[in-house]
Protein backbone atom coordinates (compact mmCIF):
# COMPACT_ATOMS: atom_id res chain seq x y z
CA UNK A 1 0.00 0.00 0.00
CA UNK A 2 1.36 3.38 -0.98
CA UNK A 3 1.32 6.17 1.53
CA UNK A 4 0.35 9.62 0.44
CA UNK A 5 3.20 12.04 0.65
CA UNK A 6 2.21 15.19 2.41
CA UNK A 7 3.85 18.28 1.12
CA UNK A 8 4.42 21.14 3.49
CA UNK A 9 4.18 24.69 2.25
CA UNK A 10 7.57 26.05 1.25
CA UNK A 11 9.18 29.02 2.89
CA UNK A 12 9.15 30.76 -0.49
CA UNK A 13 5.34 30.96 -0.42
CA UNK A 14 4.53 33.86 1.91
CA UNK A 15 1.17 34.20 3.59
CA UNK A 16 -0.23 37.70 3.19
CA UNK A 17 -2.40 39.38 5.84
CA UNK A 18 -5.96 40.00 4.72
CA UNK A 19 -7.38 43.48 4.27
CA UNK A 20 -9.37 43.49 7.54
CA UNK A 21 -6.28 42.51 9.53
CA UNK A 22 -4.36 45.36 7.92
CA UNK A 23 -7.14 47.88 8.58
CA UNK A 24 -7.38 46.89 12.25
CA UNK A 25 -3.61 47.18 12.45
CA UNK A 26 -3.87 50.72 11.07
CA UNK A 27 -6.40 51.56 13.78
CA UNK A 28 -4.08 50.13 16.44
CA UNK A 29 -1.19 52.09 14.90
CA UNK A 30 -3.23 55.30 15.18
CA UNK A 31 -3.60 54.70 18.92
CA UNK A 32 0.14 54.15 19.31
CA UNK A 33 0.89 57.23 17.22
CA UNK A 34 -1.39 59.30 19.42
CA UNK A 35 0.97 58.63 22.32
CA UNK A 36 4.11 59.20 20.23
CA UNK A 37 2.78 62.48 18.85
CA UNK A 38 1.57 63.60 22.28
CA UNK A 39 5.12 63.37 23.62
CA UNK A 40 6.54 64.96 20.44
CA UNK A 41 4.16 67.93 20.71
CA UNK A 42 5.01 68.34 24.39
CA UNK A 43 8.73 68.44 23.57
CA UNK A 44 8.13 70.98 20.79
CA UNK A 45 6.09 73.21 23.08
CA UNK A 46 8.77 73.09 25.77
CA UNK A 47 11.51 74.03 23.31
CA UNK A 48 9.71 76.61 21.16
CA UNK A 49 6.88 79.05 21.66
CA UNK A 50 4.07 77.62 19.50
CA UNK A 51 2.49 81.07 19.12
CA UNK A 52 5.68 82.63 17.73
CA UNK A 53 5.63 83.84 14.17
CA UNK A 54 6.76 81.10 11.79
CA UNK A 55 6.33 78.34 14.38
CA UNK A 56 3.61 76.62 12.36
CA UNK A 57 5.90 75.55 9.52
CA UNK A 58 8.54 74.31 11.96
CA UNK A 59 5.89 72.41 13.87
CA UNK A 60 4.55 70.73 10.71
CA UNK A 61 8.04 69.78 9.55
CA UNK A 62 8.88 68.48 13.03
CA UNK A 63 5.76 66.27 13.18
CA UNK A 64 6.47 64.95 9.68
CA UNK A 65 10.04 64.06 10.72
CA UNK A 66 8.83 62.37 13.92
CA UNK A 67 6.45 60.21 11.88
CA UNK A 68 9.16 59.49 9.30
CA UNK A 69 11.58 58.46 12.06
CA UNK A 70 9.00 56.25 13.79
CA UNK A 71 8.05 54.25 10.73
CA UNK A 72 11.44 54.01 9.02
CA UNK A 73 13.23 53.02 12.22
CA UNK A 74 10.83 50.19 12.98
CA UNK A 75 10.63 49.00 9.36
CA UNK A 76 14.42 48.89 9.03
CA UNK A 77 14.95 47.30 12.46
CA UNK A 78 12.93 44.11 12.35
CA UNK A 79 10.30 45.09 9.79
CA UNK A 80 7.55 45.64 12.35
CA UNK A 81 6.02 48.62 14.10
CA UNK A 82 4.30 48.10 17.45
CA UNK A 83 0.96 47.43 15.74
CA UNK A 84 2.50 45.10 13.18
CA UNK A 85 3.99 43.03 16.01
CA UNK A 86 0.61 42.81 17.71
CA UNK A 87 -1.11 41.73 14.47
CA UNK A 88 1.78 39.40 13.55
CA UNK A 89 2.97 40.63 10.20
CA UNK A 90 6.02 42.47 8.92
CA UNK A 91 7.16 44.48 5.93
CA UNK A 92 9.94 43.17 3.72
CA UNK A 93 11.26 43.55 0.20
CA UNK A 94 9.58 41.44 -2.45
CA UNK A 95 12.59 39.11 -2.42
CA UNK A 96 12.05 38.47 1.31
CA UNK A 97 14.99 40.57 2.53
CA UNK A 98 14.68 43.39 5.10
CA UNK A 99 13.97 46.81 3.65
CA UNK A 100 16.60 49.54 3.77
CA UNK A 101 16.24 53.16 4.76
CA UNK A 102 15.71 54.63 1.25
CA UNK A 103 13.01 52.04 0.50
CA UNK A 104 11.40 52.70 3.89
CA UNK A 105 11.34 56.43 3.10
CA UNK A 106 9.71 55.74 -0.27
CA UNK A 107 7.12 53.46 1.35
CA UNK A 108 6.41 56.14 3.96
CA UNK A 109 5.99 58.87 1.34
CA UNK A 110 3.74 56.70 -0.82
CA UNK A 111 1.76 55.67 2.26
CA UNK A 112 0.21 59.13 2.33
CA UNK A 113 -1.95 57.84 -0.56
CA UNK A 114 -3.71 55.57 1.93
CA UNK A 115 -7.27 55.82 0.62
CA UNK A 116 -6.14 55.03 -2.91
CA UNK A 117 -3.94 52.23 -1.53
CA UNK A 118 -6.84 50.66 0.34
CA UNK A 119 -9.00 50.70 -2.79
CA UNK A 120 -6.10 49.18 -4.73
CA UNK A 121 -5.87 46.32 -2.21
CA UNK A 122 -9.45 45.31 -2.99
CA UNK A 123 -8.34 44.28 -6.49
CA UNK A 124 -4.70 43.29 -5.97
CA UNK A 125 -4.01 39.56 -6.37
CA UNK A 126 -2.08 39.42 -3.07
CA UNK A 127 -4.23 42.08 -1.34
CA UNK A 128 -1.18 44.37 -1.10
CA UNK A 129 -1.57 48.12 -0.88
CA UNK A 130 -0.54 50.36 -3.77
CA UNK A 131 2.33 51.91 -1.81
CA UNK A 132 3.76 48.43 -1.25
CA UNK A 133 3.62 47.64 -4.96
CA UNK A 134 5.26 50.93 -5.91
CA UNK A 135 7.95 50.70 -3.21
CA UNK A 136 8.81 47.06 -3.98
CA UNK A 137 7.72 45.86 -0.54
CA UNK A 138 5.13 43.44 0.81
CA UNK A 139 3.49 42.59 4.09
CA UNK A 140 3.73 38.96 5.18
CA UNK A 141 2.46 37.03 8.17
CA UNK A 142 5.04 35.97 10.76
Amino acid sequence: MLEAIQQSPTAAQPIYPNLMRRLFSMLYEALVLFGVLFVAVLVFMLLRDPSAQGAKIYFQAYIFLVLLWYFTWFWTHGGQTVAMRAWRFRVERIDGQPIRFPQACLRFALGWLSLLSILWALFDRDKQFLHDRLAGTRLVMV
